[in-house]
């Protein structure tokens, strides 16, 4: 289940929201500043982790 960045047409507020199956029509996504279900996903920033000779990998030591 991702989580999307939104954005309300009608109140300019933007938000996060986890996301359970697709949007559309049937399950709108609706603003929680002003409950328009107005709303439009953003292109959101995509970071990502590289381990290497400083960085190693994520699993714990010891």
């Amino acid at each position: 289940m991702p989580i999307y960045e939104f954005r309300c047409v009608k109140c300019k507020a933007t938000f996060d929201k986890l996301v359970r199956g697709e949007i559309g029509p049937q399950n709108p996504v609706i603003c929680p500043n002003c409950g328009s279900k107005r709303t439009r996903r953003l292109v959101s920033r995509v970071s990502s982790y590289r381990g290497g000779a400083s960085g190693g990998d994520c699993a714990p030591s010891g």
